[in-house]
């Protein structure tokens, strides 16, 4: 079973090389054969093109040289065949470059979404650890500009860069052929020259285009998680020190777009100069071979016009190489998330969980997120099949560990948790987590509306499914009333509903699942006592026969379990049913007491004030109760 565990090292950084052969099986996918013929025939379509572009000179300089024949005086006639030939040879060139573009877009836009879903699926599968570490903006921006850098590097690498230096080569050949192995040569040293220019001072720049780069994300990651958090920053007052810390990170980002572009600019200099000086020393050649007799006024043309159409393109390989060298900057970053190992994995022959019963058993548990620090020493306990089990104490005695274990977001570092008599970690997640309901403490829903929220616990339930597990929360009655009822939309993380609504839609979405096991962490710790009830009663009906695992905080909640531990410092201090915990007179019995006198104190401010805290928490910033 693959793990890595905290503080291992790091995967080795990614080259170009490295990323090119992570993208080229996206491009020849071994079970679609109809896109790789796309392939073939696309690189048939480039040499096509190439080879009429490179014969349309040709023909220019032949239908010069027929014009010039005639003598002073003596009527011109017109190479109508030339000039026929000419234009069809043009329109030809750009017929097959965009039949090469129609016949592999297919295959770039396979490529993008190919790997776009792998990396969602591999995101998916990774850890808790990894997503709790994560910064969500600057994340979302590697994946758009890795996906983007695709199209990119496709599009000018395959049909600019390839095509160029084809080109260049058949020109090269033609210049010898046709003139002499000095023309041809002054033609190869000055695109050699502009090359290594080129490749030279955009290394240079790479660079100012990583900050750049790292500057953004970290700029956007800023203002996504300064607006995630608006009320946040309402309560402390703290807009300025947010937009304080923003331009901080634009100030970065626009030092480093200014270097961008002074670099740039040295470089279209240098470019520029390269170019004129070539062209005009091969035109000096050629003007010579005129005065000797050795050329035609149609072979000056030619090769003027040859050299125009190849500095054109190399003109724009500066901008193309960047380009390049930017898109395989953005991949590299991108496929980098795919080289992130997955903490938690399917060993090769885990099997599905069978279930008979869904007995629970902790065995010698032992776990810490960080090794120097752990949090749970040798947890054991049994939860029998069907009956409920709560786990209570402090803050930070380990309780919600234990459910991110039995997830299995986590792996226990030593003992075992077994479920049925087998170890989880020799299940199948998916299986494991198909058997399992869990009502988190903090209940974050998706920015879609109440029926999709619910749904989500079972997305193939009916109508009819989502209205009965809505009845069961006891939300069903709320949510008609609401104008638009199960259609209503509800914000950006929940936010237009109240604390005890959304997590009133987190337990009906847990009760659509319909698990064997149930575990509820803190799961009405946001609701008024009355609701509580109301819900505690129903989720006793509902996991009737279902084995239960409950972490709470407030001993109200948990007095009818089957049993009860208490947890401190990572132990179970002690075990045992309520009225046993009572008259043990310990560490359980105390913390009854305060509650129940906190509790009382709470009765009395709630009557005093007419209403319940979570009516109270809603009633005027909640839009659907208005």
């Amino acid at each position: 079973m693959a793990t890595v565990k905290p503080g291992s090292p790091a995967s080795p950084p990614r080259g170009g090389l490295s990323t090119l052969r992570t993208l080229l099986p996206y491009l020849w996918p071994k079970d679609r054969p109809g896109l790789k013929v796309r392939v073939v025939v696309a690189m048939l379509c480039l040499l096509a093109a190439k080879l009429a572009i490179v014969y349309v000179p040709m023909l220019y300089a032949s239908a010069i040289d027929e014009l010039s024949k005639n003598t002073a005086g003596a009527a011109v006639v017109v190479p109508v065949g030339l000039i026929l030939a000419y234009g069809a040879a043009r329109v030809l060139s750009l017929l097959f470059s965009e039949l090469r573009d129609a016949v592999f877009a297919r295959v770039g836009q396979h490529a993008i979404r190919a790997v776009g879903l792998q990396i969602f699926r591999h995101l998916h599968a990774l850890s808790l650890r990894f997503h709790l570490s994560r910064q969500t903006g600057g994340l979302t921006r590697v994946i758009e500009r890795g996906t983007k850098g695709i199209q990119t590097l496709l599009s000018f690498t395959l049909f600019n860069i390839l095509p160029t230096f084809f080109e260049i080569a058949l020109v090269c050949g033609v210049l010898w052929k046709l003139f002499d192995i000095w023309l041809a040569t002054a033609t190869i040293v000055t695109i050699v020259l502009y090359l290594a220019y080129t490749l030279v001072v955009t290394e240079w720049r790479t660079k100012f285009r990583r900050l750049m780069n790292e500057t953004d994300s970290e700029a956007n990651t800023k203002s996504v998680e300064s607006l995630l958090n608006y009320e946040t920053v309402k309560y402390f007052g703290n807009e300025e020190h947010e937009a304080r810390r923003y331009d901080a990170s634009l100030t970065r980002y626009e030092q480093a777009a200014v270097r961008s572009q002074v670099s740039l600019s040295i470089l279209n200099v240098g470019q520029a100069a390269i170019i004129s000086v070539g062209l005009t020393l091969v035109m000096w050649m050629a003007a010579r071979g005129i005065a000797d007799g050795r050329y035609t006024l149609g072979d000056f043309v030619l090769v003027n016009t040859y050299l125009l159409q190849l500095y054109g393109p190399l003109n724009f390989f500066g901008f193309v190489y960047r380009e390049i060298k930017q898109s395989l900057i953005d991949m590299e970053r991108m496929f980098e998330l795919l080289d992130q190992h997955r903490e938690i994995s399917d060993p090769p022959d885990a099997g599905t969980l069978q279930l008979s019963g869904a007995r629970i058993e902790f065995r010698d548990v032992a776990f810490g997120y960080d090794p120097r620090r752990p949090i749970l020493q040798g947890v054991s306990f049994t939860i029998p099949a069907g009956r409920t089990l709560a786990v209570v104490g402090t803050s930070g005695a380990g309780k919600s560990t234990l459910a991110r274990l039995l997830f299995r977001f986590y792996d226990a570092q030593a003992g075992a948790i077994l479920i049925d008599g087998q170890d989880i970690r020799e299940v199948t997640q998916s299986s494991l987590r198909a058997a399992i309901g869990v009502v988190p403490q903090d209940t974050v829903l998706f920015n879609d509306t109440i029926h999709y929220n619910i749904a989500y616990g079972r997305p193939d339930a009916t109508e009819a499914d989502v209205h009965a597990a809505g009845r069961l929360a006891h939300i069903h009655e709320l949510i008609m009333a609401m104008p638009d009822g199960y259609q209503t939309l509800v914000g950006e993380r929940g936010l237009k509903l109240s604390g005890g609504e959304k997590q009133r839609v987190a337990i009906a979405r847990t009760l659509l699942k319909n698990p064997s096991i149930f575990l509820f962490d803190e799961a009405t710790s946001a609701l008024d006592t009355h609701t509580e009830r109301e819900i505690q009663a129903n989720l006793r009906e509902v996991s009737q026969g279902r084995t239960t695992l409950i972490i709470a905080h407030r001993l109200s909640t948990v007095a009818d379990a089957d049993e009860i531990i208490v947890l401190s410092d990572g132990q179970i201090v002690e075990q045992g049913h309520h009225t046993a915990l009572l008259m043990r007179d310990g560490i359980y019995a105390a913390m009854w007491r305060r509650q129940q006198a906190q509790g009382s104190s709470a009765a009395v401010e709630d009557v005093d004030r007419g209403g319940d805290a979570d009516d109270d928490s809603a009633e005027s910033g909640n839009p659907m109760r208005q």
